[in-house]
């Protein structure tokens, strides 16, 4: 509990030979409680915060579109990269492990149906690309339905 609820004087985090010292017991017991445990105080990841100060309602409207979409409504999230897909599994994926990758099962939830796909390969991610996709998809939607279209804020989509 010391490595997550507190850190060495004057530190960041918690090093095997601090905190051996200041528990009292040795720096192999500290590692192999820290490896029983998945804890690697050493390692950092960083995040960034959006400055938009609208950033609240965006994120109630998109996944208000998501949970609760319209009548007679598509809604699409688009993203200039490759094989993503947005699956929810059977089956809990089982982690990486030393020498297995990690392994899900084949199968996936359907969680609408999709009867068409409408995709474009462009070279460049330009405005004009993009604007190009946005014509395909607009000529392809029939008539009647609304179009929630979901995008980042990657500069090509915010160009007027």
């Amino acid at each position: 509990m010391q490595t997550l609820e507190s850190t060495s004087r004057g530190q960041t985090h918690w090093s095997t030979r601090g905190l051996a010292k200041a528990s009292g017991l040795s720096r192999m017991t500290i590692s192999r409680v820290w490896h029983a445990f998945g804890l690697q105080p050493h390692r950092a990841d960083t995040f960034k915060l959006s400055p938009d100060p609208q950033l609240i309602e965006k994120v109630r409207d998109i996944v208000g579109l998501y949970m609760n979409p319209p009548e007679h409504a598509l809604v699409c999230c688009v993203d200039e990269k490759s094989q993503i897909q947005a699956l929810d599994y059977t089956q809990p994926l089982l982690p990486l492990r030393p020498g297995q990758v990690e392994r899900g099962t084949h199968d996936y939830k359907r969680n609408g149906t999709t009867r068409r796909v409408i995709g474009q390969l462009h070279r460049r991610h330009r405005s004009r690309e993009f604007r190009q996709f946005l014509n395909a998809i607009e000529a392809q939607v029939p008539a009647g339905f609304e179009v929630h279209l979901i995008a980042d804020n990657y500069g090509t989509h915010k160009t007027a």
